[in-house]
Order: C-alpha cells, then sequence, then structure tokens
C-alpha cells in the first residue's frame, strides 16, 4: 500500500514556483535588453543624396524671382465722353506715331453740344461789341455835354471878369457884376459835376466790358473743352511707340472713361520681379541685380519696392543699365536675382531642404560610410549657401538633399 508523504509533494510544489519565476525573470530580462537595442541604420544610396563641404570664406547673398519685362512709358487711353466705336483704324501691334488714328468714334450729341457752345460764344461776341457801341456813343453824348458847359462856362467867366473891372471903374452897377460872378459860379458847378459823371460812367463801362468779356471767356472755354472732344472722338496714340492693346469691338457702345487702348515705348524697358515676401524683407533700393532675359544677362539697380504683398510675394521694379539683347520685349518672362550684401569671412555649406535663415534644424554629417545627424543653428541665408552658426566645423561634409523619408533615424548607412 501506498504511503503519502506530503513534504514530498511540498518540495515538488516549491521546485515548481522556483522554475516559474525564474522563467519569468528571464523573459523579462530578454525583452528589457531587446528593448533598449537601437534599430538597425538603414541603407541609403550615396548616389541619390547630395553631399557638401562646410567652409569658411566670402559669402553673397541673394534673392531670386521671376516676373516680366514691362515698359516705362505707357500711354493708356480712355473714352472722354460716352460714345460708339464707328471703326478701328489701327491694329496691335503696329508701330505708331503721336498723331496716329487708332480709333474713330461716333457721338452725335456731343457734336451737337459743341455747335451749340460755339453759337452761344458768337452769340455773346456779338453782344460785347453792342455793349461797347452802346457805351462808347453814351461816353461821347456825356463828353459833348462836358464840353458844351465848359465852353458856357469860360463864357461866363469871361464876362464875369469884364464886369469886374467895369464895376471897378463905375461904369457897370455892382448888382450887374453879382449876377454876372453868380453865373460864373453855377456854370463852373455844373461842369465839375458833369465832369465827375463822366469819369464815374467811364469806370461803370469798364466794369460793364469787363463783365461781358469775362463771360465771352467763359464761353470760349467751354466751346473749346466741347471741340476737344469732338476731336478726341477720333483717338490717336498720344505717343511715339507701338499700339500693344486694343480694348474694344466696333459698335460697342463705351461710357466715358472706359480703357480703349495701351500704346507702349518697346524701347524704354524696365524688369518686374515677383519676391517670395519672406525673402524680400532684406531688399532695399539701389542694390545690384541682374535679369536673366533667356537670351542674355543684363545688370540693373533696384528702384522701387511694392510696400504691399499680393498672393505671398512683393513687386520689384529693377532699372536696367545695360542695353536689352535682341527679342527684349514688353511682357517677356524673366528671371532676376538681387544681391542683398557681401559677407567677409562666414562659415557656410550648401543650403539644406528645409532649412530656414535665423533657425535651429538638423543635418545628416557625413563620416565615412555612415551619415549621422547632427542640430545646427543656422545664420543668414542666400539662394544655394546658409551661414552656420553652431553644431558644424569647418571641413565637415553634410546631405542638402531632402532626408525626410529618413526623420526617424538618427544615423544611415551609405552605401556604394
Amino acid at each position: 500500500m501506498d504511503i503519502v508523504r506530503p513534504e514530498l509533494v511540498r518540495d515538488r510544489n516549491r521546485r515548481r514556483t522556483r522554475y516559474g519565476i525564474g522563467a519569468a525573470l528571464a523573459v523579462a530580462a530578454v525583452t528589457l535588453g531587446v528593448a533598449q537595442l537601437k534599430p538597425a541604420a538603414p541603407a541609403v544610396d550615396r548616389s541619390l543624396v547630395v553631399i557638401d563641404d562646410v567652409t569658411r570664406g566670402p559669402m553673397v547673398r541673394q534673392v531670386r524671382g521671376n516676373g516680366s519685362l514691362v515698359p516705362v512709358d505707357v500711354n493708356w487711353i480712355a473714352a472722354t465722353t460716352e460714345s460708339r466705336v464707328a471703326k478701328i483704324v489701327t491694329r496691335a501691334g503696329t508701330a505708331v506715331k503721336r498723331d496716329t488714328v487708332i480709333l474713330e468714334l461716333s457721338d452725335p450729341e456731343q457734336v451737337q453740344r459743341a455747335l451749340d457752345a460755339r453759337y452761344l460764344l458768337e452769340a455773346a461776341e456779338a453782344d460785347r461789341v453792342t455793349l461797347r457801341n452802346r457805351l462808347a456813343s453814351v461816353a461821347l453824348n456825356e463828353k459833348a455835354e462836358a464840353a458844351r458847359l465848359k465852353a458856357e462856362y469860360e463864357q461866363a467867366r469871361l464876362r464875369a471878369n469884364a464886369d469886374e473891372e467895369l464895376a471897378k471903374q463905375g461904369v457897370l452897377p455892382d448888382l450887374t457884376r453879382r449876377l454876372s460872378r453868380n453865373a460864373a459860379d453855377e456854370l463852373k458847378g455844373r461842369y465839375e459835376l458833369e465832369s465827375e459823371r463822366l469819369r464815374v460812367n467811364a469806370i461803370s463801362a469798364q466794369s460793364e466790358i469787363a463783365a461781358q468779356q469775362a463771360k465771352v471767356e467763359q464761353l470760349r472755354a467751354l466751346a473749346r473743352l466741347q471741340q476737344q472732344q469732338v476731336a478726341s472722338l477720333e483717338v490717336r496714340a498720344g505717343i511715339d511707340g507701338v499700339l500693344q492693346q486694343v480694348s474694344v469691338e466696333v459698335g460697342q457702345r463705351v461710357p466715358a472713361g472706359t480703357i480703349l487702348a495701351k500704346v507702349v515705348e518697346p524701347s524704354r524697358l524696365l524688369a518686374q520681379l515677383r519676391i517670395p515676401e519672406t525673402q524680400a524683407r532684406d531688399i532695399a533700393l539701389e542694390q545690384r541685380a541682374a535679369i536673366d532675359t533667356r537670351n542674355g544677362m543684363v545688370r540693373g539697380h533696384v528702384i522701387r519696392i511694392d510696400p504691399a504683398s499680393q498672393n505671398a510675394t512683393v513687386t520689384i521694379d529693377v532699372a536696367l543699365d545695360e542695353p536689352l539683347p535682341r527679342g527684349a520685349r514688353p511682357d517677356l518672362t524673366i528671371d532676376g536675382t538681387i544681391e542683398l550684401e557681401r559677407i567677409a569671412n562666414a562659415l557656410q555649406a550648401g543650403r539644406p531642404v528645409r532649412a530656414q535663415e535665423h533657425s535651429l534644424g538638423n543635418v545628416f554629417r557625413v563620416e565615412g560610410g555612415r551619415a549621422t545627424r547632427v542640430h545646427v543653428k543656422y545664420g543668414r541665408g542666400s539662394l544655394t549657401t546658409i551661414e552656420v552658426l553652431e553644431g558644424l566645423r569647418e571641413g565637415d561634409r553634410i546631405i542638402t538633399s531632402d532626408m525626410s523619408a529618413w526623420d526617424g533615424f538618427d544615423r544611415v548607412d551609405l552605401k556604394e
């Protein structure tokens, strides 16, 4: 018969417990070790990345943008009155002179207004002549009356003087002398009043003539304006150049102020560049620029910076300091670079993808067959280079191409 030994069962259970705990600890240790292992470095084909050297020396800061050539002299021709396009005389692309007729407009109402203004002017000029003649006649009558009074006064004065002498000699009574003197004094007063009235009337006549003359001048200016409006129905180029655009069609009704045509002077052009607003903050007037017309390079300088930004770009006008190559014409697409500054001695490298000025970043530094991620502080930047402030030394080699596919790794292996 079997004898039960409890101590054996107890020992066996203890051994099993110890084995289980040991196995669990071993599994945990292995798991922890595996977790602490770094992932294997991925392999990257060296021929697929761009590697550049970190150097020290002069650095030229530049910004680039595209744009077009635009004319300096542009004549936008607008309708001066509401009218209808009767005829297109000159087509776009034609060389024109200042007085070349481009369009013929029709506006019978404007023609009638010009005739009415001319008739009003002629009537006012006739009224001015009539007024002058009438006032001249009145002035002559007044002068004649003044002359008559003067003659009568002179006769009365002479008679009074003679009577004075006779009265002194006792030949003539004193009463007669006094009557003669009173008559002379009366005629003197009348003559003086008439002379004063003649002077005042002459001033009044000048004022009336001046008022009529002002009316004539006003109507003459109106008639001249109306005639100019009629003349503007023959739309002329206004400048020597090329007719670049005709904006209307025959039969079209155009209100006053409508743009009819555009004439440019093609030999005087400037470059208009659109620079990204993030790069335009350091641009200043008179900075040097180089314009690529696809048919040659032309040097210039900045003459205007648009104060407003449109579509995340800033418009920069560049005056050209050299003759344009053959084939250059308005609206020609161009590229341009503007030189911001020259740094005499800077630690610099080729500009990595996603590297921004005055910011922190990271790049892969090449060491033999491996590239390790390092943190870098950038300074000023240019088109293809950027200043390095911290993180790299002269002689280091870095990968400047896009490495975003390996953002999760701190190192990569470069395979041939």
